[in-house]
């Protein structure tokens, strides 16, 4: 690459299937931006010295993903508020010197709920959360911080409360044996588990117990629309899928690395899910 292009990345093991670089490519290109980003498969034992040499290795920044969040958080100088509180850093860049650690999945949840469902939050006091896993922390600190009462439901109860506790047990933790009751009041249910990913089990929920206007989000987006999203729509709920949530979390790194806010647009999402019906 030519002096002065900037050049960010995709960190992970695997990393082949990521999409960030179709995402990023899509928008240096639609911007008009003299751009890279490329993926970097590095496995645990390199990571550490791969994120410290980002920059002699021409990169102004980086995407982190699976298996090296939390190593990401322990590695920066830095980190943002939403990477202090949850615990895991997605996203890098550099400021002066600094190797500045954020997470980006809290953001990119909420901006997606809001494009979906603009008046979501009017109505929504009680929250259920599949899972106890990283998406599941983000989303948890996403709602706590406006001040929605959640419900962590898990498999593994130490795991829940284990997240419990890192917000101050703030979140009531529940077996799977309690969804039904739990769904009966909420106005909010998001599934966080790999439970209905291609090749996984699917959820399996009455969801006629829910109120009605109650909204169903799923964050798995392989496939895009999952079988609890259908279920959903039968039971005349509020669907959001998992597909913007991607698209929104890669906005603030995307303007850290280039300097130019990018739009989430119907162009790119399409983009994305015809790349992702294409390989289930």
């Amino acid at each position: 690459m030519s002096e002065g292009i900037a050049r960010a990345c995709v960190v992970g093991d695997p990393v082949a299937h990521s999409r960030s670089p179709m995402l990023h490519g899509y928008w240096l290109k639609t911007l008009g931006l003299p751009g890279a980003y490329a993926r970097e498969r590095v496995t645990a034992s390199e990571f550490d010295g791969f994120v410290s040499g980002l920059r002699r290795r021409g990169y102004v920044g980086a995407n982190i993903t699976l298996p090296h969040k939390e190593a990401a958080y322990r590695a920066v100088g830095r980190r943002d508020e939403a990477a202090q509180a949850i615990g895991a850093v997605n996203t890098v860049w550099y400021e002066g010197e600094a190797l500045v650690g954020g997470n980006t999945d809290a953001y990119g949840f909420l901006a997606h709920l809001a494009a979906t469902i603009p008046d979501w939050a009017r109505d929504t006091n009680r929250a259920v959360i599949l899972g106890a896993g990283g998406a599941a922390r983000a989303v948890v600190y996403a709602l706590l911080a406006r001040g929605i009462e959640v419900a962590l439901v898990n498999r593994t109860l130490p795991r829940a409360h284990e997240l419990a506790d890192h917000f101050g047990g703030r979140p009531s933790v529940h077996s799977f044996d309690a969804t039904p009751q739990l769904l009966a009041t909420a106005e909010l249910l998001v599934n966080t588990t790999s439970l209905g990913m291609a090749g996984k089990e699917a959820l399996a929920f009455d969801l006629s117990l829910m109120k009605a206007g109650t909204i169903v989000f799923d964050v798995v987006y392989v496939p895009v629309d999952t079988a609890l999203l259908r279920s959903a729509r039968r039971a005349g709920l509020r669907t959001v899928d998992g597909l913007g949530m991607l698209l929104h979390q890669a906005v603030p790194g995307f303007a850290k690395w280039f300097g130019v806010t990018p739009a989430v647009t119907p162009e790119l999402r399409a983009l994305l899910e015809a790349d992702i019906t294409k390989s289930t």
